[in-house]
């Protein structure tokens, strides 16, 4: 998520006018213009609108992104570093992770959104204003929608954690394991890879 979190939350106005106006935070979302430099979310009910992520929130993503490579290039799969929507299969709710891990044919709901039940991974990048909703929210949200793993970074714990979640089944993950940032972690299927969490080290400045 972001270091600031500066956000406006969104709810549709009950006020009339010419044209009908959105009914659900869904709709409002999908009158949205695009928002460069802004990241739009729909969690729990709330459409938010928040900054992006500070250089080093995206160096955080861009090293996972790299560390996997190999496995990858060698799968065929597609990495993102943010910027692509997630489609939550159900509510039909549009979350941004920091990282998707998806194969390249991963069904998606119109031109730009991933839906979730066909993806591999996600991961999120706790910042100081993000907490509750990385660690807290954005678990349920990605296990309701079928992700079957999903990675929690966390440089702002103390000390800085790294957690897989897999295994999802009604609403939640019945699988956790977490270590210190450093140590090295399993990655379940369909990933099935061992993640060293020491390249995240020396960049765990905020964020």
């Amino acid at each position: 998520m972001t270091s600031r979190r500066s956000h406006a939350i969104l709810r549709p106005s009950p006020e009339t006018s010419s044209q009908p106006l959105p009914g659900t935070a869904r709709e409002l979302f999908d009158a949205l213009p695009q928002l460069p430099g802004l990241r739009t979310e729909i969690i729990d009910g709330r459409l938010i609108v928040s900054p992006v992520g500070t250089p080093e929130h995206g160096w955080l993503a861009m090293l996972l992104a790299y560390e996997l490579r190999s496995l990858v290039i060698g799968n065929g799969w597609r990495s993102y570093t943010g910027n692509v929507d997630v489609c939550i299969d159900g509510p039909r709710d549009p979350v941004e992770p920091d990282f998707v891990l998806a194969p390249a044919d991963c069904p998606r709901r119109g031109a730009r959104e991933l839906l979730s039940s066909g993806l591999l991974m996600v991961a999120e990048i706790v910042s100081p204003g993000s907490t509750v909703d990385d660690r807290d929210r954005k678990p349920a949200i990605y296990a309701s929608g079928g992700v079957p793993v999903m990675l929690l970074i966390d440089p702002v714990a103390t000390p800085a954690t790294v957690t897989v979640l897999s295994d999802p089944k009604e609403g939640e993950y019945r699988t956790s394991t977490r270590v210190e940032m450093g140590s090295r972690l399993h990655l379940p299927e369909p990933v099935g890879f061992t993640l060293d969490t020491s390249i995240l080290v020396d960049t765990r400045t905020t964020p």
